[in-house]
């Protein structure tokens, strides 16, 4: 069984929306982070996701968000825009728009809130993936945040969609990798979801990670994966374990709020998450603060 190479990059930012002292996108800022996190080891970026605080972003938010990011980047990396929503025809209503602006894939998420059963799930996501066939998909199951789970046998069954092209795997779980390179094979490429598995998950088959740590160490994690894949398997648990404590550090409380903070600590004023998400509270900056400092060189 071999191994499907990754459609988008290796390395995926799922980025933050910055926002001004008022509330509002702030748009240039989002496009000098997205240049910034082009230059220090992202592949691609993964927009109006769950880290980029989709459920407070209105349409047109959205729409002016991707236009920034996309011209930002200018060819340089994959852009890829959140379409997923728990109405079926407004998830069809984004991913059109997605692909009407140019995105380079799709990230839509598992329903969330009315807990749909497997056959609703199928139903759900090939009617998305056929109002834009041409565009490449990337099914999102997270059911921590969305109440049910995308079942592999179910993901196996969409591929005779041949816009469904990867998997976001945010279960927590190596064993759903490993059901899904059963069924699927290397048809589908499979990315990590979840930033302290991403080793983990390399080893059972996935090609990449959509990385929230990636905001701040995204070259240590280009290298980790780089060194797995060379077989330099000593190499890539050491820099596993370096990144670890930032990665748990960054999920110490809901996501997106500690990585926020940790760029703000960094120097990017990217504000606090709408409500009603709030600002890190002094427990998670100073974890932020000291597995931050464990990074820097000595």
């Amino acid at each position: 069984m071999g191994q499907r190479q990754p459609p988008f990059g290796r390395v995926l930012t799922a980025m933050v929306t910055p926002f001004s002292a008022d509330g509002a996108v702030d748009l240039d800022l989002a496009a000098r982070l997205a240049q910034h996190l082009v230059d220090h080891g992202s592949d691609g970026l993964v927009l109006c996701g769950t880290t980029g605080e989709s459920p407070t972003l209105s349409w047109q938010e959205q729409h002016d968000l991707f236009d920034a990011v996309k011209t930002a980047v200018s060819g340089r990396a994959t852009v890829l825009a959140g379409a997923g929503s728990n109405s079926t025809s407004e998830a069809i209503e984004a991913i059109g728009r997605a692909a009407e602006e140019g995105a380079d894939g799709a990230l839509v998420v598992v329903p969330y809130y009315n807990k749909p059963p497997q056959e609703g799930l199928e139903a759900h996501f090939r009617a998305i993936a056929q109002a834009a066939p041409r565009l490449p998909v990337m099914l999102y199951n997270i059911p921590g945040r969305t109440g049910c789970s995308l079942e592999p046998s179910t993901t196996a069954r969409l591929l005779d969609l041949p816009n469904v092209v990867s998997y976001k795997a945010a279960s927590g779980s190596t064993a759903e990798v490993s059901q899904l390179r059963l069924l699927c094979g290397d048809r589908l490429a499979i990315y990590s979801g979840d930033d302290a598995l991403t080793l983990p998950m390399l080893a059972v088959g996935a090609v990449g990670v959509v990385s929230v740590a990636s905001h701040l160490v995204g070259p240590q994690i280009q290298r980790m994966i780089s060194a797995f894949l060379a077989g330099e398997l000593a190499t890539a648990l050491s820099l596993h374990e370096r990144l670890l404590p930032l990665c748990r550090a960054l999920f110490s409380t809901t996501n997106p709020i500690p990585v926020k903070a940790a760029l703000e600590l960094e120097g990017w004023p990217v504000g606090s998450p709408r409500l009603p998400l709030v600002s890190a509270d002094s427990d998670v900056r100073a974890r932020l603060t000291t597995a931050l400092a464990a990074l820097r060189p000595t």
